[in-house]
């Protein structure tokens, strides 16, 4: 049976872009905003019947009476307030009770809840990528040791699939969380990039379950323990590739850096060479061909900004 998961995301979720203290660069968050609204676009174009969002929780919850490896939410709906924000999603209560009667009948025994509430964690993915259905909430142990582990979160993103394919919903899954960062000790401000970028290459070519080959030791060394919330996803989701990502980035470099339109205009095959890239989306910026970067899910708006700035650098 081909699964209904149809598309997904995973995404950071740093309290600061909501906080936005001074230390930020204001350049870098408006680039991230934008590409998870586009990655929103594409996948609300899919016409989702579920939206699930697996998420950590900051030892805020589940840590004084029960550190459940995963917990489902069966409320109506959920809320939470953060920076001055206030969340508020409907839940599909109903969904999230037989989610969890054939997970356990998948052999796994996830804790429910009806009380939890929403912090940064969901509030500023969901926000990023323009999400305002009914979402159904699934929290993550990432903090409290014993943690569950890689091959655990992926085995249970795979019975997820299972379980909303057999329900026959066609699901869209987010991930929150990570990648590298030490919250509350010195190491907070030297994140490990180079690990972060190792992962996230095996991940571009699509190769999603070399998630499970990080143990809990690397996961902590590298502050990289939310990955778990990325694994169950990536259980889910099984093996495929990312879609328009990285074509988007290289468009909205276009359409918001002057430095990187200097780069487009001096050679644009090198830096077409800077993307991972398809056949087809590379011949679309190489050409910086709208219609062909819309039909292959791209915001119309994405390509126009691109193209208009770039025309407008060419006659000055």
């Amino acid at each position: 049976m081909n699964s209904t998961v149809i598309g997904g995301a995973m995404l950071p979720h740093a309290p600061q872009f909501f906080t936005m203290p001074d230390t930020e660069d204001r350049e870098t968050v408006g680039r991230v905003k934008a590409t998870a609204a586009e990655i929103g676009t594409s996948l609300k174009a899919m016409t989702p019947d579920l939206w699930i969002i697996i998420s950590n929780d900051h030892a805020e919850q589940f840590f004084h009476l029960a550190a459940p490896p995963f917990t489902v939410h069966v409320g109506n709906e959920a809320n939470g307030t953060f920076a001055g924000r206030d969340f508020h999603w409907r839940v599909p209560s109903e969904v999230g009770f037989e989610l969890v009667r054939q997970m356990y009948r998948q052999g796994f025994d996830p804790a429910f809840t009806s009380a939890a509430e929403i912090d940064y964690a969901i509030g500023i993915p969901l926000t990023h990528l323009g999400i305002t259905d009914p979402v159904l909430p699934i929290y993550v142990n990432a903090y409290l040791p014993p943690q569950p582990t890689m091959e655990r979160c992926y085995a249970f993103g795979q019975a997820i699939a299972r379980v909303v394919t057999a329900m026959g919903l066609r699901t869209a899954v987010v991930a929150s969380g990570g990648m590298s960062h030490f919250p509350g000790t010195e190491r907070y401000a030297h994140p490990e990039l180079a690990w972060d970028n190792a992962v996230l290459e095996k991940l571009a070519t699509g190769n999603l379950k070399s998630l499970i080959g990080w143990d809990e030791a690397a996961l902590d060394q590298s502050g990289n323990v939310e990955l778990r919330c990325w694994a169950v996803a990536a259980g889910a989701l099984g093996e495929r590739k990312p879609d328009i990502v990285e074509l988007t980035t290289a468009l909205h470099g276009l359409a918001h850096d002057e430095e990187m339109r200097r780069e487009y205009l001096t050679n644009v095959v090198a830096y077409a060479d800077r993307f991972r890239l398809t056949a087809p989306q590379r011949a679309a910026l190489l050409a910086l061909d709208t219609p062909a970067i819309v039909a292959m899910g791209a915001h119309p708006l994405v390509p126009f900004l691109a193209r208009m700035q770039i025309e407008r650098q060419r006659r000055d």
